[in-house]
């Protein structure tokens, strides 16, 4: 068998050298990382370029509890008190038990009890977010439009949720 100096491949290769990784590639890199990490301190520093949900104090709490009843019924009920705050039949309350298979997925897998209360918080930016008290997820609720935070809003303001 013949060695591979004599099969023309390393002979052929004598003198010549390897590309270079382009240089301007690597400072075009470079500048990038630099640009995008200013850009960060200045938009920390300045408060410029940075998008904040600003909610304010809540203006209305109320802990309620979003079970399933007999025939495909979900009830609503103050956490506190125990009293019914509304009664979806089947068929109706739609974003209400959407919402509830979320939740209801979530604590699942989290091993959580499905009858831990959730909050359901007015802000004083007008904005109402849901929260399970057992898992620690929040959601703003005007991310599913006007309409459906109305729905939730409602529940709070049912026989006068919690004021601060």
């Amino acid at each position: 068998m013949a060695s591979a100096s004599s099969l023309g491949y390393l002979s052929d290769r004598k003198g010549r050298h390897a590309k270079p990784f382009p240089a301007g590639i690597l400072i075009g890199a470079a500048l990038l990382l630099f640009f995008a990490a200013g850009a960060v301190v200045f938009g920390q520093r300045t408060g410029m370029g940075v998008v904040l949900h600003r909610t304010g104090d809540p203006v209305a709490i109320r802990d309620i509890t979003i079970l399933r009843g007999t025939a495909d019924t979900v009830i609503v009920t103050d956490a506190a008190s125990g009293r019914p705050i509304a009664t979806y039949e089947k068929d109706t309350g739609g974003f209400v038990r959407g919402s509830l298979r979320a939740f209801e997925r979530m604590r699942m897998i989290a091993m959580v009890s499905e009858t831990a209360p959730y909050r359901l918080i007015k802000w004083q930016s007008g904005t109402v977010s849901l929260s399970d008290t057992e898992t620690g997820e929040r959601i703003y609720l005007e991310a599913f439009g006007k309409g459906n935070a109305a729905a939730f809003a409602a529940l709070l303001d049912a026989q006068g949720g919690a004021r601060q």
